[in-house]
């Protein structure tokens, strides 16, 4: 009984958060994605536990997650090279979203 209760629930808030997703104002401007449009519905789709379409969705959840995680942590407890680690971490995880957003926007270009 409580076991359906919880997860009629999480359905429901499933489906709130589904139905009320920030609007994008760089799309809603200018007709195009922005790097960051994607990362609702992807985050939707993980905490649902469909990873393979919360990548499709967009792939860098995953690495800015795990950026956040790390950046909690040091934040907590100091390393001895923790700014050195949060730099990279910070430079790849940029550069993933940036090479991620240039092959779905080359990917999806219609002529």
């Amino acid at each position: 009984m409580i076991f359906s209760n919880v997860f009629c629930s999480l359905i429901n808030v499933f489906d709130w958060l589904q139905n009320h997703l920030i609007p994008c104002p760089f799309k809603a401007l200018t007709g195009f994605d922005c790097p960051g449009c994607g990362f609702q519905r992807s985050f939707i789709a993980l905490i649902q536990g469909d990873f393979g379409k919360s990548w499709n969705l967009y792939p860098a959840l995953i690495p800015l997650l795990i950026l956040f995680v790390f950046a909690g942590v040091t934040h907590r407890f100091n390393f001895k090279k923790q700014p050195l680690i949060f730099r990279i971490l910070v430079l790849l995880v940029g550069n993933f979203i940036l090479l991620s957003y240039f092959l779905k926007m080359f990917t999806h270009i219609h002529l």
